[in-house]
């Protein structure tokens, strides 16, 4: 097992790369991609770094030359012949050859394309533009390197021993949250914590930790470059992206109502099985159930990833039994910042009633809170998140109005086109 301490207290080299694969990514975003670049391959798409949590001012803190560095870095990767086997020969959810051939001959020869950055009121400007397929792939290494980047930045001036303390008490906080989940009865949980973790040794450590601790309960992680290492599960289906750039590509109101189903529709051919989970709080969970097809109420189940947890998931079941469908054979996950405590609630109200999973992201990779002097390693909210589409602006509603994101007069046609009504607004804290 690598000492994280000493390494962290070892940056002495010209440059220490955070992303050392392209498949140092999320399992959804590769499924997503291939989805991309069978469907919509010249889609022309810009993405863009947002930080929700403005007391962070990421440009005052991380230095712009380290993070040009990491960036470059990053286009010089290429899926190594072991990389290429693995998403090639492996079984991913039971499926064989969950990658094509043609997606694999052009992700074997990509390089990820150029960024541009600039420093604006004390945040980064990040943007990415060009074919749909291809920028997609900075989202997750982008939040990756600037979260790293920024616990080095709080952690460069501690000494070698009080980096040892640091880690130790950081272990000590995780296994403890391990132990009190080992008490679940068939707890289905698996790490979504890539986008928002402390660092990549620091999710590979709590990864290891999970696998030891609750043994068959891990189910997997969302990593691949942690899942092909370490023998396990890569874990992931689909997220807003698809319908938020579908729907940007909408030619008139019609078709944006259409737009999120549409996603699904193309999802379908591709996928069955525990892939067809639905993903509905885009532009609001309650309106998106009951507009959607019949057939869609056949799919797998649903993930709960923004607003009340308790309220979606009750909403999931009622829409579902208004379908004639049985709850308790569909599967619902919770994956919208979780920690130990809201996990054991969420499992103890549903897991008689359907089949529950968990996704545990940043309070598994990233909870460091209280651990340095004025709590600088306090997770915080950044996401890099499609902004435009063939020069349209796109537009998240959210169940939760804080998450929401898009020009103002969009986002009032958007709640009219979806029939948004009034939002209950919740803490967004990572």
């Amino acid at each position: 097992m690598v000492d994280i301490a000493t390494r962290v207290w070892n940056h002495k080299w010209k440059i220490d790369p955070i992303i050392r694969s392209l498949i140092d990514d999320d399992f959804y975003k590769l499924l997503m991609c291939q989805s991309v670049f069978r469907n919509k391959p010249d889609t022309q798409v810009t993405f863009s770094l947002i930080n929700r949590t403005k007391s962070i001012r990421l440009a005052e803190l991380v230095d712009e030359g380290e993070l040009r560095e990491q960036l470059d870095h990053v286009r010089t990767l290429s899926l190594s012949r072991g990389e290429t086997t693995w998403l090639r020969g492996n079984t991913f959810y039971g499926k064989r050859q969950m990658f094509r051939p043609d997606f694999m001959e052009w992700f074997e020869n990509l390089r990820l394309p150029s960024y541009h950055l600039e420093k604006r009121d004390g945040q980064f400007e990040l943007t990415f533009e060009g074919k749909w397929p291809e920028v997609m792939l900075w989202e997750i290494p982008a939040l990756a390197i600037l979260m790293e980047l920024r616990s080095r930045a709080v952690l460069k001036d501690l000494g070698k021993f009080e980096l040892q303390v640091l880690y130790a008490q950081a272990m000590t906080r995780t296994w403890e949250k391990i132990e009190k989940l080992r008490d679940i009865p068939d707890l289905k949980l698996a790490d979504f914590g890539t986008r928002r973790r402390h660092s990549f040794l620091w999710q590979d450590w709590c990864v290891q930790a999970m696998t030891e601790g609750l043994g068959k309960a891990f189910i997997g992680t969302s990593n691949c470059l942690i899942a092909k290492n370490r023998d396990l599960e890569a874990i992931g289906t689909n997220a807003h992206e698809l319908p938020i750039v579908y729907s940007a590509l909408a030619k008139d109101d019609a078709e944006l109502a259409k737009a999120p189903y549409d996603v699904l529709a193309d999802w379908h051919e591709e996928h069955d099985g525990n892939l067809r989970i639905i993903l509905p709080d885009t532009y609001g969970t309650e309106q998106f159930l009951s507009n959607a097809p019949d057939w869609l109420a056949g799919w797998t189940g649903i993930r709960i990833d923004s607003g009340d947890p308790i309220a979606g998931a009750e909403t999931a079941i009622q829409w579902w039994k208004d379908r004639g469908e049985d709850p308790s054979e569909k599967l619902i996950i919770f994956s919208d910042g979780l920690d130990v405590d809201k996990i054991i609630e969420l499992h103890s109200r549903f897991a008689d009633r359907v089949r529950v999973s968990f996704g545990w992201g940043t309070m598994l990779t990233n909870d460091f809170r209280g651990l340095v002097p004025g709590d600088g390693l306090v997770p915080f909210s950044l996401v890099c998140k499609a902004v435009s589409a063939n020069g349209n602006p796109t537009v998240k509603l959210s169940d939760n109005p804080r998450k929401a994101m898009g020009p103002a007069d969009q986002i009032e046609r958007y709640k009219q086109v979806f029939g948004v009504g009034r939002q209950e607004e919740m803490e967004v804290v990572v």
